[in-house]
């Protein structure tokens, strides 16, 4: 799976890999090899719509830009499905905001 470029995680960034569940609609990346895992919830609200509602990171890795992966993954995720997108989640929001591709604005309902 493609890395994301420019990112601060630093030494670990090699360890960490976007997985999708899509049976329980979830992202998820394992830290360090453990059971810990930093997650980002989403829903179908429609045919062809999400909520894009949670996303955690274990308070340990907090702060060294892994959640930015989990955003990153969704929104790619949601652009290379077609979708629409309800952005409840407060980071995602934020990664919006932070990386406003054209691709990702024209995807979201406001």
């Amino acid at each position: 799976m493609a890395q994301a470029a420019g990112t601060d995680v630093g030494e670990t960034d090699a360890q960490l890999r976007v997985e999708h569940d899509r049976k329980r609609r979830q992202f998820s990346i394992r830290l360090n090899g453990s059971h810990d895992r930093a997650v980002l919830l989403y829903e179908y609200v429609g045919k062809k719509t999400v909520d894009l509602q949670h996303t955690e990171v274990p308070d340990a890795f907090r702060g060294r830009g892994i959640a930015k992966h989990l955003a990153k993954a969704a929104m790619d995720f949601v652009v290379e499905e077609d979708l629409k997108a309800h952005l409840t989640c407060w980071y995602i929001q934020k990664y919006v905001k932070e990386n406003p591709h054209p691709q990702y604005l024209e995807h979201i309902i406001h």
